[in-house]
């Protein structure tokens, strides 16, 4: 989707059965025609593993002053949410650009999250 100048990517984690993704949308297509797009484009991919995309999708269009931070986390924190590992293990399926990587990396501790990011977690 970036190299076709659809989005850019700014953070994104892949769960066992749903991805969160956070995109800067080009001036190509309108977000449920990029949608489509990633769902057309990777659909045989899944269809051979035995998954399928589910039908549609949940969007929140931020605003420029919105804190990005409380997205980022919320999408960094879903598979310690989701009790998939335990807080001294770091997701290997999360992603970040490289802008936003710069950002959000030095308040990781080597990748993990910090304590009281999970000791608020439902």
């Amino acid at each position: 989707m970036e190299t076709e100048g659809v989005w850019f990517s700014r953070c994104a984690v892949v769960m066992p059965d749903h991805i969160h993704l956070l995109v800067q949308l080009a001036d190509k297509l309108t977000l449920g025609k990029a949608v489509a797009r990633l769902k057309a484009k990777s659909g045989s991919v899944l269809k051979a593993a035995g998954v399928r995309w589910q039908d549609g999708y949940y969007e929140h269009h931020m605003r420029p002053k919105e804190n990005r931070l409380q997205v980022f986390l919320y999408i960094y924190l879903n598979p310690y949410r989701a009790g998939l590992l335990p807080a001294g293990k770091v997701w290997p399926w999360f992603v970040c650009g490289e802008e936003d990587c710069a950002w959000f990396m030095p308040m990781l501790d080597r990748g993990l999250p910090e304590p009281a990011w999970l000791a608020n977690l439902p």
